[in-house]
């Protein structure tokens, strides 16, 4: 079973809203099993609209149209389908209640476009719509389904779950369930090399990697008349996932972060640390409080962006940054050392470099960061090499820094 997404509204095509329901939909129809082969934006014209539903129906068994559900008169989703699919609208009486309590229980005047929202086309069946004043509607007519869904994301979301998933669920038997392997310390080149066999031979489950800002995740994907088989299916892959890249791997949990794993990580080992930043302004320490219960664990952060504060915080001798410079690895070794000290902590993750876009040379470039962890009197100290703006040379630099202090407590504390 084939499903297209069609979101209709102007405002999509202009760039002032972004289009978060087409990755909702899109993640719950693969869920289902269902192929999801076009996605198309229409702004508010009946003729556009009515001219891609025909190509839609043409070659897809379910089409979902989200927005222009509206009380306006530029709203014309429903009326749209509607004479496609030769239907007649009538108000339906249980809409209209809805829509009247809804707005006396917030004090909002009832204008007559409102009721407009209450006609639905003859023989459909309506989604009653509890976050909103517009109900989403489904057409069904032989082997075509036509599902019409309000454009706001806190109604169409609670609508899509409740209502329109089962619905599909009942159409398609088969479900699509997914892993995701969250990895560290690999470029996404690296990885996909690492299992190419794997990509070039699968059928189901199917593996594919996917690059994030300093982190790859690969995502296993399987389908099965159930749950339980299709994670039967996933099992062996993921288990050969975490013998080709070992510790690299840092969760299989989806809402474990980074930072997160960083945390657990100093909670399992009883450690402390303090962050001593210069290029990274404090971006470091902000990803670490991000988790709750790090204060623990997290003692003090330094932002030392001078030569000025490098001395005086953190105590980088002046013939350090003298010979080497502030981006060197002899002055995040020393930034390292220093706040470990400064703060009495076990560790230290220190971070100097040139986020750009001024400040760049032929030996040392805008992008080039040292980082530096420092540990019981051992150093582990990488140097990088980022491209982009300096917002996302900043970021890599944060991601870096919390790689690179999750490997040294492994190493350290194995």
């Amino acid at each position: 079973m084939t499903v297209e997404l069609i979101c209709v509204g102007t405002e999509l095509l202009l760039g002032n809203i972004v289009n978060t329901n087409a990755a909702f939909i899109a993640e719950k129809c693969a869920m289902l099993g269902l192929s999801m082969y076009y996605q198309s934006v229409v702004g508010d014209n009946p003729g556009r609209l009515e001219e891609l539903l025909l190509t839609a129906i043409g070659r897809s068994s379910v089409i979902i149209l989200c927005g222009g559900l509206g009380p306006t008169q530029d709203d014309l989703t429903k009326e749209t389908a509607a004479r496609v699919m030769r239907r007649k609208l009538r108000e339906d009486q249980r809409a209209r209640r809805e829509i009247q309590e809804f707005m006396e229980k917030r004090g909002c005047r009832i204008t007559e476009n409102n009721w407009k929202q209450a006609m639905v086309p003859e023989h459909a069946r309506v989604l009653y719509n509890a976050n909103g004043t517009a109900p989403g509607i489904i057409m069904e007519e032989g082997d075509t389904r036509i599902i019409l869904l309000p454009g706001p994301p806190n109604e169409l979301v609670p609508m899509f779950e409740e209502q329109v998933f089962p619905y599909l669920h009942k159409l398609q038997p088969e479900t699509i369930c997914s892993k995701m392997v969250k990895l560290c310390g690999i470029g996404e080149s690296s990885a996909e090399t690492k299992i190419l066999d794997l990509i070039e031979t699968q059928t189901n489950p199917t593996v594919a990697p996917y690059a994030k800002t300093g982190e790859v995740h690969l995502r296993i994907t399987a389908k099965a008349s159930c749950e339980q088989e299709a994670y039967a299916l996933i099992e062996p892959v993921e288990q050969e996932l975490r013998n080709r890249f070992g510790d690299l791997i840092y969760t299989d949990d989806p809402d474990v972060t980074l930072e997160t794993a960083v945390y657990e990580l100093l909670k399992e080992k009883h450690l402390t640390v303090t962050t001593a930043e210069s290029c990274t302004g404090g971006l470091l320490a902000g990803r670490l409080i991000n988790v709750p219960g790090i204060s623990a664990y997290l003692k003090e952060g330094y932002i030392t962006y001078s030569n000025e504060a490098k001395e005086k915080l953190l105590g980088v001798p002046a013939e350090i940054l003298r010979e080497y410079g502030a981006v060197s690895p002899q002055t995040a070794e020393a930034m390292a050392e220093g706040g470990a000290r400064a703060a009495d902590a076990d560790l230290c993750i220190a971070v100097t470099g040139i986020a750009g876009p001024d400040g760049g040379t032929s030996q040392k470039p805008v992008g080039l960061v040292y980082m530096s962890c420092y540990c019981r009197g051992k150093w582990y100290t990488e140097k990088n090499l980022y491209t982009g703006s300096r917002s996302k040379i900043r970021e890599y630099s944060v991601a870096g820094a919390l790689t690179l202090l999750r490997q040294a407590i492994i190493k350290q504390y194995k």
